[in-house]
């Protein structure tokens, strides 16, 4: 049985759920976390819950690691989960709006994190968070201000995780564009809400969209690498630097 655990947010869909289904064929122990458990989930552990319920977070990460083998020997946090809402010039959203996708996008992981850090404090396994963030965390793009916030939100607040804890490794990555239902979502919108619609409909047009599969299978390839301690906490799957040998 493997030593591995992980415990994925957003694992009902898109990268959270080929990611989980690729940890599970490879014998890891994973926990899924969403709103719904997909009728196809290919494990054995899933909680179905809605991350915006704050008050739940603690007691979520006591709930899941109560599950795991005491003799786990490494686990690694995966905040996947994540909104695109609301698509719109930053004077035209709704306050609720922007605080659902504070909420969801920085909020409920920095909870989840602190939750795992603190339940685990006195735990020698190995610990890993990955936190997956965005390049619209680096760069600013119209009508995406709150996302944009967010993910840039995560970065650093990955960064001070990063340098306050030195038992745990975090990264936070940015997995590429991707054809999920985030996506098509995006490709829905309209021009005055995004005026940047016409380059991602370009994107699927083109076949430039990476699929779920292999995205999560560079993300798993990332975390078996032998110098994982050793990676910068900001980064991007599509330009990794160099094993270090």
């Amino acid at each position: 049985m493997s030593k591995e655990a992980y415990i994925i947010t957003g694992a009902s869909k898109g990268i959270g759920y080929e990611w989980s289904k690729q940890l599970i064929g490879k014998g890891h122990l994973v926990v899924g976390i969403a709103r719904t458990q997909p009728a196809n989930w290919p494990g054995e552990q899933f909680v179905s819950v809605d991350l915006t319920q704050l008050d739940a977070i603690e007691g979520i990460i006591e709930q899941v690691l109560g599950q795991l083998p005491k003799d786990i020997e490494q686990i690694v946090l995966v905040n996947n989960a994540g909104t695109i809402d609301p698509i719109g010039l930053a004077h035209s959203n709704g306050s609720a709006d922007v605080s659902q996708s504070i909420v969801l996008n920085l909020t409920a992981p920095m909870l989840l994190c602190g939750a795992f850090i603190h339940q685990l404090k006195d735990n020698q396994c190995e610990k890993r968070i990955i936190n997956i963030s965005s390049g619209a965390g680096r760069k600013a793009y119209e009508g995406w201000s709150a996302y944009c916030a967010g993910k840039a939100g995560l970065d650093h607040f990955s960064s001070c995780i990063d340098v306050e804890n030195e038992d745990i490794k975090v990264v936070s990555v940015a997995p590429g564009i991707i054809d999920t239902g985030m996506q098509e979502k995006i490709r829905q919108s309209d021009a005055a809400d995004f005026p940047l619609i016409e380059k991602f409909l370009d994107y699927k047009e083109s076949g430039l969209l990476s699929s779920p599969e292999e995205t999560a299978r560079l993300l798993i390839e990332m975390n078996e690498r032998t110098d994982f301690n050793d990676l910068p906490t900001i980064l991007d799957i599509r330009n990794l630097p160099p094993v270090k040998e």
